[in-house]
């Protein structure tokens, strides 16, 4: 291991925030052979400021570069960057065996020195935040994830957005594709933000938690047993592990993050590879978790009823349960996986047992116009109800059904 130590943080005296909001910060960032996009990573953590356009100080946070079985110039571009810069920044180069070198591996090893580092430094208020060597932090990202947390988040998950030059380099095709998505999508988790509310959580919000941006206090990270060891997916189950803790993850608007729409990635099946994918065949199918909007709302209105009688024991959880077609055996174990882990868990596992919440032929965006087109619909009934829990319950029947309803509704 090679590295070139930063000093301790100092008290950030000069920093214009709001003292309530300030926690000792440290951003962890793996890479592997990014010479050509780290220094654009790092820059933009050198540009930190307020929501009043004042910078925020280098005391206030500091940049851990895991340079992670680099044959480039990475930790040396990246190290350039903190000279030119005076940022807080420190490089660690490591060679490590096949086994080990994958990006949530990586990730989770350079964590949990961040996390060391700030208990060393008696800081257990501090947050750890990560992102990815070929994004770029908006300037606010750092004090709009501190309002975050001071609005009483336990974890960040930010929004990403495609490099703008990119993404209009892939072409017109491309683009019409990737808008129609980023619309459905913004629709979907706002049905979901209505018939499955978490108070923690409102919406505006989306519903993706990625390494691009993420961030988690010191005491959920240790509470969790740090970042979970997973060569991929790390991100998302680090979330859900704060979920299973009775934590609060907030999915923020605020907190974005621009990434490289590169077609030739670092890992295999990784976002890269469904870009070129769509890239050369525009109608590819698309995410699996875009489904019509009759299966969202299905799942979403189960979803909600489900968590909002975890409260009330198990009698009604049962009976929901038994209109899955589920046998009695398969809706007790389910019960067993509630009681002794957590509601999302649970959710996952209800979803892979029942037929009816399986993932199923996922939508091509030629199909999109028209399912964006019942989504509106349904939201702008939905949006004029004191309880969109409830009156979704007379909707809730087959497709057709459902279609003519809201139909009905909106008319």
């Amino acid at each position: 291991m090679n590295s070139a130590r930063f000093s301790h943080f100092s008290a950030p005296s000069a920093c214009p925030m709001p003292q309530e909001n300030l926690r000792p910060a440290i951003i962890a960032i793996p890479a592997c052979n990014e010479e050509d996009r780290i220094s654009r990573c790092l820059s933009a953590l050198a540009v930190q400021r307020d929501d009043r356009g004042q910078r925020i100080p280098f005391a206030s946070y500091q940049v851990l570069v895991y340079a992670n079985n680099c044959t480039d110039g990475t930790a040396a571009r990246a190290a350039g960057i903190g000279e030119q810069t005076g940022l807080s920044l420190e490089v660690i180069s490591v060679l490590r065996s096949p086994e080990l070198s994958s990006a949530g591996l990586a990730r989770k090893a350079i964590m949990d020195i961040a996390a060391d580092r700030l208990e060393t430094a008696g800081l257990s208020a501090g947050i750890l935040l990560t992102t990815d060597a070929d994004s770029m932090v908006s300037p606010l990202w750092l004090a709009n994830s501190w309002r975050e947390f001071s609005r009483g988040a336990d974890c960040v998950a930010g929004y990403i957005d495609a490099d703008p030059h990119e993404f209009v380099e892939l072409g017109l095709n491309f683009q019409q594709r990737g808008f129609l998505e980023e619309h459905y999508h913004a629709l979907v988790a706002e049905i979901f933000a209505l018939l499955d509310p978490r108070p923690h959580d409102p919406w505006p919000n989306h519903q993706v938690s990625s390494g691009a941006s993420l961030a988690v206090t010191l005491r959920m990270y240790r509470a969790i047993g740090g970042l979970p060891a997973k060569p991929s997916g790390e991100d998302a189950a680090l979330a859900l592990a704060v979920e299973c803790l009775g934590g609060k993850v907030r999915h923020s608007m605020d907190v974005c993050v621009t990434t490289s729409c590169r077609l030739e990635g670092r890992a295999m099946g990784g976002a890269a590879d469904a870009m070129r994918q769509r890239h050369t065949e525009p109608d590819a199918p698309c995410d699996p978790e875009l489904e019509s909007v009759f299966t969202v709302t299905k799942k979403a209105w189960l979803k909600g009823h489900l968590r909002r009688s975890s409260d009330i024991g198990f009698m009604e959880k049962s009976a929901i349960l038994a209109t899955l077609g589920l046998e009695v055996t398969r809706v007790e174990s389910l019960l067993a996986t509630l009681r002794r882990s957590c509601f999302e868990v649970f959710w996952q596992e209800l979803c892979s047992a029942s037929t009816d919440l399986r993932y199923g032929r996922p939508l091509r965006p030629s199909m999109l116009a028209t399912e964006i087109g019942w989504a509106e619909m349904l939201l702008s009934f939905l949006r004029s109800q004191s309880n969109p829990l409830e009156a979704i319950d007379l909707l809730m029947e087959d497709r057709v059904t459902f279609e003519a309803r809201l139909q009905g509704a909106h008319e």
